[in-house]
């Protein structure tokens, strides 16, 4: 369905995306995960059309989308990371707006408007002003502009930011039902359990670059990671003498230590002996199999965080 062949996309002297590849089946979920600025929202604005790449192509149901954008974008539904609502008008005029925009008319229009309302459990309040609506409720609007044409391929930027816990778990139950029904979806994260919640394969992204892609099994293939022990202390480790003493990698956020183990059991004292001669008082540890947060943390060195 999708084939994204090595773009870049650079603003002045910085380079967002210097030349990802990937590519995604027909039916499939495919997860970008990375922190803010990554480059994440930069290759779904060009995938969605909002700007072309420097280099290289995107291959949307067989179209280069650089010679026919037209075409492509019929097939694209779009929620971008930012509300793109209307503040003063109610839910149902933004759906209206938005359906006129998607070139849907008249009776179908009206029809599927109620029909995606329901869906999103917003039919009741469909004549209320959004500007009145929490994050979560504007969210499910704005998803539910996007498939007012029925598209093919719906491209979803860190879709729950802001939200209430209710409406992301609403969120999920949609994206998973269209998912479940044949859509096409690319959706970019940098929470690690959306990821493994939603995505059939996830390309790790970081400084523009594609460092790892995969299902969670192979990524933890990849990374050969096993466990990773957290360790809390009364003050702020330091990561640098830590990882240098554990020959392993090692990060510290707040008084929070994350350290890679290909043995817990051998490691978990070597691991406390450290802390203590350091002088770090220890209140809590846990030890973790290996899940997307681990393998992150060898790919890239570094925790996902906001």
């Amino acid at each position: 369905m999708i084939e994204v062949k090595n773009i870049t996309k650079s603003y002045g002297k910085t380079q967002a995306v210097r030349g990802i590849s990937f590519s995604i089946k027909d039916g499939e979920c495919f997860g970008l995960l990375g922190p803010n600025g990554a480059g994440k929202s930069t290759t779904i604005n060009m995938l969605s059309m909002l700007f072309p790449p420097n280099a290289g192509q995107i291959t949307i149901g067989g179209i280069d989308v650089a010679k026919a954008n037209g075409e492509v974008k019929s097939m694209l539904g779009i929620v971008p990371q930012e509300i793109a609502l209307y503040e003063k008008f109610t839910a149902w005029e933004n759906i209206l707006f938005w359906g006129s925009i998607y070139g849907v008319k008249g009776k179908a229009l009206n029809d599927k408007a109620e029909q995606l309302l329901k869906w999103v459990g917003l039919f009741d309040r469909r004549k209320d002003l959004v500007k009145d609506y929490s994050g979560g409720m504007k969210r499910r609007i704005n998803i539910a502009c996007a498939l007012l044409h029925s598209p093919k391929v719906l491209l979803l930027d860190e879709p729950t930011v802001g939200v209430d816990p209710q409406s992301r778990n609403l969120i999920f139950e949609l994206i998973q039902q269209l998912n479940k029904e044949g859509m096409t979806i690319i959706y970019t994260t940098h929470y690690m359990e959306e990821a493994e919640k939603l995505c059939d394969r996830i390309g790790i992204i970081d400084n523009g670059l594609i460092i790892a892609q995969g299902t969670l099994d192979e990524l933890k293939k990849q990374s050969e990671v096993n466990d990773m022990i957290i360790v809390d202390c009364t003050q702020t480790p330091d990561e640098k003498m830590l990882a240098e003493k554990l020959k392993t990698t090692v990060s510290v956020h707040e008084n929070r230590l994350s350290i890679l183990s290909e043995d817990s059991k051998k490691d978990l004292t070597r691991i406390v002996t450290t802390c203590t001669d350091a002088g770090y008082e220890i209140t809590r540890i846990d030890i973790q199999k290996a899940n997307l947060e681990s393998v992150f943390l060898k790919m890239t060195g570094k925790q996902l965080r906001d």
